[in-house]
């Protein structure tokens, strides 16, 4: 089993999901994400799961985009072991957050992402 570089703080997460993705390293994204995670992604569709994060990001991956640090506005944290993390995309796509969680080990991982906001047509 390969070892990868564990979130020590919630922002490390977006730093680690930027470098895993820009190695084209799908299982090293999906170590990111608690194993019952939900990702609201693709636009208008939930993936539930590590196991299915890991196969999207795959097919995502497969094409190599390269992404880009985006800077993080500042993190809510409640307790011990809850955070809210958010980033204001360089995409235009409106907004992106995770509720993210601290494990046992002291690692944070996502249990809630929604990588894209955008405001609704009426």
């Amino acid at each position: 089993m390969t070892t990868y570089e564990t979130a020590r703080t919630p922002e490390d997460l977006t730093r680690l999901f930027v470098e895993y993705s820009n190695a084209g390293d799908a299982d090293a994204v999906a170590s990111l994400y608690h194993e019952d995670a939900v990702m609201a992604f693709p636009p208008g569709r939930v993936t539930r799961g590590r196991a299915a994060i890991r196969d999207l990001w795959a097919s995502v991956l497969e094409h190599r985009p390269t992404f880009g640090p985006e800077p993080p506005l500042p993190t809510l944290v409640f307790g011990d072991d809850l955070a809210l993390t958010s980033t204001p995309p360089r995409d235009g796509a409106g907004a992106r957050a995770q509720v993210v969680t601290r494990r046992a080990d002291g690692t944070w991982v996502r249990i809630i992402d929604q990588p894209e906001f955008q405001t609704p047509t009426s």
